[in-house]
């Protein structure tokens, strides 16, 4: 086969010369690497690899060039390689327009000129790039075929699994002719949504573990006891599993859905450390998931918790669907839900119009139509941002009457700059309504209701913690956080002489060799960073209890 190749566009010929230098010089063996002086000359040579059928893995192409700056060649370039990673070359003062063009071209990477030397600042992004892309599923048809219903809240919920837990997939509705066709094959009581396997294995309307199974995730404990179980795949619970894995535990973590967490629903992350760029909560809980296992983690996936109990020096944990699994320690690292809007007539189209997070799944069904989002943190904010690029409007529906209390800055700035974003303050849903899927929705605005033409709602509204399986073994506060350390007090209220230096402890429950981490802890900070290092921290503390057993 022919190497796929690497592009770089830079109308200074020096610069020019200099990039295919350093890319030869690391990637030649591996790589054809094409050079072009102007953006005309780099597009006609894009558009004859197209014809040629030649694969390209990444294009870098230089910000300043007078027929068309590098975003203008890179969007252009999108529509014959949409699968290539995009690396935007520029000066230090054109770093503002790099950051904008992240939303305009869904750029991966902007490179600092100059990079010298190159082992440091320009290998290890392309590096990265080049990693990501063999990763990339590029095939135009997906080994596994998903066939259902337009407005199914199981097909939704299907699609949903698969795409938060990174498996391919096609997608055709039963009314499609290949469709039909499949569910033709599968027999005349066939039950959607239909999923057809590599093989041929067809499953109808398949639950969590059926589906886990059949895509190849692991859903069985190797062994019955171990030094350190996880309970929960979000931040925390993969930050904990990387660093308890690193140290030598013999680490599991068990997911009833699929790794990220809410922040794997976030469409672009951008204010996490070491990530300039930004990065999709999906990309950051995939790396994170791949450390976790390269360290030699066991990941248990579609595996539902429901019990906790201390039994000598053991800490057991059971599952919903039967079995149980023992360790030395647990780290309940199991976050929050989103909480369920009241407003009457929604609940019967969840699935089918009304989504609670981001739904990645359904953003291209969202073209040309307009979108509403409910919520004003960070999570809101960032699908605000996502759906502007299909939507052609996006409404922000906030409670209060502002956005700066609860929302970061720089999202509140790429909103107001978006010319297809609307922020209604002051306003809340308090109904719905529709035949087999969402149709309509009743806002209120200040007490004066109106009633707007609505498919599509996406709510991120407060913060509901998944505790009550722990019954009475863990302290819990009033909402159902797990309390820890200086919160252990009665009513959740601390004393006025609690020691100050106890921070060592501040992941701890009431019971010994059990810790909490992340949002599902009381007074912890909702964000992806801190709740990755109390991850970090509770696997220290881990340590620290084993040591004295």
């Amino acid at each position: 086969m022919e190497k796929p190749v690497i592009v770089t566009v830079d109308d200074d010929p020096g610069v020019s010369r200099a990039v295919a230098r350093d890319l030869r010089r690391r990637y030649g063996q591996e790589y054809r690497i094409v050079r072009a002086e102007t953006a005309r000359d780099g597009i006609e040579a894009v558009k004859e690899m197209r014809l040629r059928g030649d694969d390209v893995a990444a294009i870098l192409a230089d910000y300043r060039m007078p027929q068309m700056n590098g975003v203008q060649f890179l969007e252009a370039a999108m529509d014959m390689y949409p699968y290539a990673r995009r690396v935007l070359l520029t000066a230090y003062a054109d770093t503002d327009a790099a950051i904008q063009a992240i939303n305009v071209v869904d750029l991966d990477h902007y490179l600092l000129k100059p990079w010298d030397p190159p082992e440091e600042k320009f290998y290890p992004v392309i590096d990265g790039q080049l990693d990501a892309w063999l990763r990339t599923e590029r095939i135009e048809r997906s080994e596994l075929r998903v066939v259902g219903d337009r407005w199914s809240a199981p097909s939704y919920r299907v699609r949903d699994f698969l795409a938060r837990n990174h498996v391919p997939y096609q997608w055709m509705l039963a009314e499609d002719p290949e469709g039909a066709q499949l569910v033709k094959a599968a027999g005349e009581d066939c039950r959607l949504p239909l999923v057809v396997t590599a093989d041929g294995t067809t499953l109808e309307s398949p639950d969590q573990a059926a589906l886990a199974t059949a895509v190849g995730l692991s859903t069985t404990p190797a062994t019955d006891f171990y030094d350190l179980i996880v309970v929960g795949g979000g931040p925390a619970g993969l930050g904990a599993a990387v660093y308890g894995a690193s140290e030598g535990l013999n680490t599991v973590l068990v997911e009833a859905y699929s790794s990220g967490g809410q922040a794997g629903q976030s469409s672009r992350i951008e204010n996490y450390l070491g990530f300039p760029d930004g990065v999709s909560g999906q990309q950051l809980a995939d790396r994170a998931r791949r450390q976790a296992l390269k360290f030699g983690a066991e990941l248990l996936t579609a595996r539902k918790v429901t019990k906790l109990e201390p039994r000598g020096q053991a800490r057991v944990v059971g599952f919903k669907d039967g079995g149980e699994i023992a360790a030395h320690a647990v780290i309940l690292a199991t976050g929050v839900t989103y909480r369920r809007l009241e407003a009457p007539g929604l609940e019967e189209f969840v699935g089918r119009g009304v989504f609670y997070g981001a739904a990645l799944t359904e953003a291209p069904a969202c073209k040309n139509t307009e979108v509403y989002i409910v919520g004003a943190a960070n999570s809101a904010g960032q699908a605000a941002v996502y759906l502007a690029g299909f939507a052609s409007k996006v409404h922000l529906l906030v409670r209060g009457d502002g956005l700066e209390k609860s929302m970061s800055h720089y999202l509140i700035e790429q909103i107001a700059a978006l010319p297809n974003v609307d922020v209604h303050l002051q306003t809340e849903v308090v109904g719905g309504g529709g035949t087999g899927h969402l149709e309509r929705l009743t806002l209120s605005t200040k007490g004066e209701e109106r009633t707007v033409d609505a498919q599509w709602l996406f709510v991120f509204i407060g913060a509901e913690p998944y505790t009550s399986w722990l019954g009475e073994t863990v302290e819990r506060d009033a909402k159902g956080f797990v309390l820890t350390g200086p919160d252990l007090v009665q009513g959740g209220q601390r004393p006025r002489n609690w020691p100050l230096r106890r921070e060592p402890y501040y992941l701890e429950t009431n019971v010994p060799g059990v810790l909490a981490a992340g949002d599902v802890r009381a007074e912890s900070i909702k964000r992806v960073a801190s709740a990755v290092g109390e991850g970090a921290m509770a696997v220290a503390l881990v340590h620290r209890y084993l040591e004295k057993q």
